[in-house]
């Protein structure tokens, strides 16, 4: 995958590190000391990588187009499109508005769909089935977000579907070392009664709930990474994100975010940094959350912010 093509998605091109210090711009250094739930001196600020934050500025109108189609892999409890059952209603799309970006700059796109809570294994048994019926034998680029990124890596090391043949993988807050808040859900709900749980879940909803227990740190660590190796022949490429002060008290991360910070630093309020690092690092979105990374941003915290002097980057 070209990476104009991540910059159109993403608003990071690799080429504004060097000119946003070159306008004197601030980065890492500078931009430390203003979050004020981290310590200046906080040794974990120093994994944040290439800091993306202003590059939106850098954006242009057009992008080169990717040489295969790109995947959109999305994450727990995702889809690719909801279509209401009132025709009048508009159809809800879980990339809010990235495929038609994408599509407007002549990339072709593909959006699979696997089951919301499911297992890792059965989704990316769902994504191989959906990228060969929708790439008819072509090489593709995939895109994942949050757990997306598992199930592609799964896909890639163990099912190795003959008709699907993946060039890259961009993962953006996939927890690839687990999630610790997962952890903090399931010891707190205790194995006595996890099951009664899960069965009501899968009774409620109609979707398997084995995901959540394949979330937590120690499944990530000890399972599933030791025995999902990179394929050499594969691309590999991440983005993790953090917000930058403590999601306000409405927000669905606020707590989340606070029990993740105090075990590994700084995260989107639901995937830290270190955990969604995996290949090459590209970098941290600056001051957005879980959702803002697939365009469901808060409008009205957004105007809140503009009024009070701070808009959005």
């Amino acid at each position: 995958m070209s990476q104009p093509t991540l910059g159109a998605l993403l608003g990071a091109r690799a080429a504004s590190h060097t000119i946003r210090r070159a306008a004197g711009v601030r980065h890492l250094g500078a931009y430390a000391p203003r979050c004020r739930h981290l310590a200046p001196a906080d040794a974990r600020i120093k994994g944040l990588g290439r800091e993306i934050a202003d590059d939106y500025a850098l954006l242009r109108a057009s992008y080169r187009a990717p040489k295969h189609p790109v995947v959109l892999a999305h994450g727990l409890l995702g889809f690719a499109e909801l279509r209401p059952a009132a025709s009048y209603l508009p159809t809800i799309s879980y990339w809010r508005g990235i495929k038609e970006a994408l599509s407007a700059n002549r990339t072709e796109v593909i959006t699979a769909s696997v089951p919301p809570s499911g297992s890792i294994e059965a989704r990316a048994s769902k994504l191989a089935e959906d990228i060969e019926a929708q790439a008819q034998g072509r090489s593709v680029n995939i895109v994942a977000h949050s757990m997306g990124g598992l199930d592609a890596r799964h896909m890639i090391s163990h099912l190795r579907p003959a008709g699907v043949d993946v060039k890259s993988l961009v993962t953006i807050a996939t927890p690839h070392h687990g999630s610790p808040f997962a952890d903090y859900l399931i010891d707190g709900i205790g194995p006595h009664y996890l099951p009664r749980l899960y069965d009501l879940w899968e009774r409620a909803t109609g979707w398997e709930p084995h995901a959540f227990a394949q979330l937590t740190t120690k499944y990530l660590i000890d399972d599933f990474n030791p025995r999902t190796p990179d394929d050499p022949a594969v691309r590999y490429f991440s983005y993790g994100a953090m917000v930058r002060h403590k999601p306000p008290l409405l927000s669905p991360f606020r707590h989340s975010h606070h029990v993740i910070e105090e075990r590994e630093g700084p995260n989107d309020g639901l995937v830290s940094v270190e955990s969604s690092k995996w290949g090459k690092y590209e970098g941290t979105l600056l001051g957005v959350d879980h959702l803002d990374l697939i365009n469901w941003s808060n409008k009205a915290r957004f105007a809140v912010q503009k009024w009070m002097g701070r808009p959005p980057s």
